[in-house]
């Protein structure tokens, strides 16, 4: 059966092993223990805006081009084939395997409760990000360079466009200026979603703690995990419960402050690209600005054009009214042996016409209607 999306994903594991895989949302849903409505935000049919969510057992990814699943050992990510994916499955492939560690070698066999403990205390605290968390620093720092380098780009084309349209005004500038612009605004609006999404999870300790998948793995296989013991911290008088918002959790547990430090590392880098496309906004707000001067001038010198324009045939309309007169075919007893009078008719009416010229721009500059 022919459907509108593509069902192509890519699994890239702990070993930084890919596969592609054919599979439609029951078969995702059967693999990864998430609900449909979070499914339905990776559809890029449903256009859903950007969003990080923990839930219990996986991280789901929506942000730009990238839409994931992340879980404790796997990524699945969707339409591996496209350009701007493939890049950062080459970069999860490099960098989700871990260099092998190997512990407790020399030590002693006949003390398997220390070892039990060391073994707990590795599973607990492993010196590396959290499998999850690599992969959530690829992808955010996927998506903060593919917008900071089309911001770029953007950058590349507009600068040189808005000087040559202060330089030469023309339709093919206008209309090259409107492109840019549209296309700024547009880039400004994606850029800020994903800012805003990094700004609300750095705000909200309780969903950072949401993203600790292998933390929540590790509780629930603890002993205690299912108790509800109080646990004293000797750095907060507070006791903390087993049934508090964030089972599980012990004070320690709920330390978020290292993936804040990784989201605040990206939320300074997508900052940046802001400020770079806040400030083109304002280069062409000024640009703008500097265009409306211009034609504001342009319409000036018309009006002025305008004002001499109708002057000078209020004037001609004077000179034209006495020729008129004098022209009439009626018989005048003075028209008869004074023909000198033609000459000083002529002189007398252009003199008049000039005066009445001269006069209405002497007004015009005198009220400033038209420069000096």
């Amino acid at each position: 059966m022919k459907t509108g999306v593509s069902r192509s994903w890519i699994l890239v594991d702990s070993k930084g092993e890919s596969s592609i895989l054919d599979l439609d949302k029951y078969a995702i849903m059967k693999r990864v223990p998430i609900h449909a409505r979070d499914l339905r935000i990776l559809d890029p049919l449903l256009s859903y805006p950007s969003a990080i969510l923990g839930r219990e057992k996986a991280i789901v990814l929506n942000l730009e081009h990238i839409k994931a699943i992340i879980t404790t050992d796997e990524v699945l990510l969707r339409d591996p084939l496209d350009d701007n994916v493939a890049p950062v499955v080459e970069e999860l492939q490099r960098r989700l395997p871990l260099p092998a560690i190997a512990f407790g070698e020399g030590e002693d066999d006949d003390q398997p409760a220390v070892n039990g403990a060391r073994t707990e205390m590795q599973n607990v605290e492993p010196t590396e990000f959290p499998f999850e968390f690599r992969a959530l620093e690829v992808a955010l720092e996927g998506v903060c360079s593919y917008l900071d380098t089309q911001t770029r780009e953007l950058e590349t084309a507009a600068y040189p466009a808005l000087d040559e349209l202060t330089s030469k005004i023309s339709s093919r500038n206008l209309d090259r200026v409107r492109k840019l612009k549209s296309a700024m605004t547009r880039l400004t609006s994606r850029v800020q979603k994903v800012r805003d999404d990094l700004e609300q999870l750095l705000e909200d300790d309780d969903d950072m703690a949401d993203l600790y998948l292998s933390r929540k793995v590790a509780g629930a296989s603890s002993p205690l995990s299912g108790q509800g013991a109080l646990y004293w911290s000797p750095d907060s008088p507070k006791l903390l419960s087993k049934t508090s918002k964030i089972s599980g959790l012990t004070q320690e547990e709920t330390d978020v402050e290292e993936l804040e430090m990784l989201l605040e590392a990206y939320f300074v880098q997508i900052e940046s690209t802001m400020n770079k496309l806040t400030t083109l906004r304002e280069y062409i707000d000024d640009t703008e600005d500097y265009i409306n001067i211009q034609l504001d001038n342009h319409r000036n010198q018309l009006i002025q054009l305008e004002l001499f324009l109708s002057s000078g045939t209020v004037c001609l309309t004077v000179y034209s009214l006495v020729a008129a007169i004098f022209g009439m075919n009626i018989p005048y007893p003075w028209k008869k042996d004074h023909g000198y009078i033609f000459k000083w008719v002529v002189m007398l009416a252009g003199i008049a016409s000039a005066s009445i010229f001269l006069s209405i721009i002497s007004y015009a500059r005198h009220k400033g209607l038209v420069g000096s």
